[in-house]
């Protein structure tokens, strides 16, 4: 009995021992990428023709991927699910390229695409920006990315650990983009900081030569886990700053993405579910916006659609679903339309979204 005690104790230290290494391994692989890196500019062999001008009806679309993972009978760990891999390799082929397929009907000219892998464990190190790009090829000229996301290899669950991932923020464009900037956004200091992205957003420069002036594009994902609420507000303060500094130079600000926020204020009384258990998709408090700048919100009355659904499991007409994807416009930007693509969350958790709009 002696023996089988001290054996217990020796497996219980080493046990202890194992799990210290591997926390001191976590922190210390966890690294920021450095703010205003600049963004590399790949020629894509597509584009429009002519210039961007003032006075043309141009369409932007913004659309969350979800690592490749997210069909409709997906759930995710970190949301009070089940899986926290994609299901195959071929599930990620067939959601990045559906995905790839519903933004090309939107015919935009503007792209700006989340959560996509470069390499990760949760998409079997499939290249999701190549992959992409591959079935966009031709549609666009340039494309950007910023990186958002470089975790340690993360052992959970024991059975299927999510393991060390990679992503980022996509960017494509019709017109030229003359320049783009990395900006790195504040986020939590704890160990919240472990599961929640390295923030950021990309600022991609255009010229619109007929007016001498530039349309400078944000492309956002902000926090989703966070246990300090106060970072969504700093996040937010720190892109309408940079906005309106681009507003008085004369340049025209679109911002777009997920913002991981309830733009429309009231999802849970539009799309009919709500609950406690649903409070991590807040709206953003109208005090906060500053006059210059207008939150838009995709929305059709006559045909109501959300932009993203809760995965804590498999979607069904009793999920909760919110719109979290939309635009950010400064003053001269003419909104005509914006709307949600209703893709059934096939692809993804999210929905793409789309704006149309007219530079005055």
């Amino acid at each position: 009995m002696k023996k089988a005690g001290r054996a217990a104790l020796i497996i219980l230290l080493l046990l202890i021992l194992l799990a210290g290494i591997y926390a001191a391994y976590v922190f210390l692989a966890w690294y920021r990428v450095e703010d205003r890196q600049t963004l590399e500019i790949d020629a894509l062999g597509g584009g429009a023709e002519g210039e961007l001008s003032t006075g043309a009806r141009y369409r932007i679309a913004s659309y969350n991927i979800g690592f490749g993972a997210y069909s409709a009978d997906y759930s995710f760990f970190m949301d009070g699910g089940d899986s926290s891999r994609a299901l195959s390799p071929d599930a990620v082929r067939e959601n990045v390229g559906g995905a790839v397929e519903a933004v090309q009907s939107l015919r935009p000219h503007f792209l700006f695409l989340q959560e996509v892998d470069t390499c990760g464990t949760r998409s079997y190190h499939i290249d999701e920006l190549e992959l992409a790009g591959q079935g966009l090829h031709g549609d666009f000229l340039h494309r950007t990315f910023a990186q958002n996301y470089d975790s340690p290899y993360l052992f959970w669950p024991l059975l299927e650990p999510h393991g060390a991932n990679r992503a980022g923020i996509a960017v494509f464009s019709q017109f030229p983009i003359a320049s783009a900037l990395r900006r790195q956004l504040p986020i939590e200091n704890g160990v919240m900081k472990l599961v929640d992205l390295d923030r950021c957003y990309s600022v991609n420069r255009l010229p619109v030569p007929g007016a001498g002036r530039e349309l400078v594009l944000y492309a956002v994902h902000l926090s989703a886990y966070t246990s300090d609420g106060s970072i969504a507000g700093e996040q937010l303060q720190m892109l309408f700053a940079d906005m309106l500094s681009e507003l008085e130079k004369g340049n025209w600000t679109i911002a777009g993405g997920d913002f991981n926020k309830d733009l429309l204020g009231s999802s849970s009384e539009i799309f009919g579910v709500s609950g406690p258990e649903y409070t991590w998709a807040q709206p953003i408090p109208p005090e906060l916006v500053p006059e210059k700048l207008t939150v838009v919100a995709p929305f059709d009355p006559s045909a109501p659609t959300p932009s993203c659904r809760n995965a804590d499991r498999p979607f069904d007409p009793d999920t909760f679903c919110v719109t979290v994807d939309g635009f950010i416009v400064s003053g001269g930007v003419e909104v005509q339309d914006a709307k949600v693509l209703d893709t059934g969350f096939r692809w993804s958790d999210h929905n793409p979204v789309y704006m149309d709009f007219v530079l005055s």
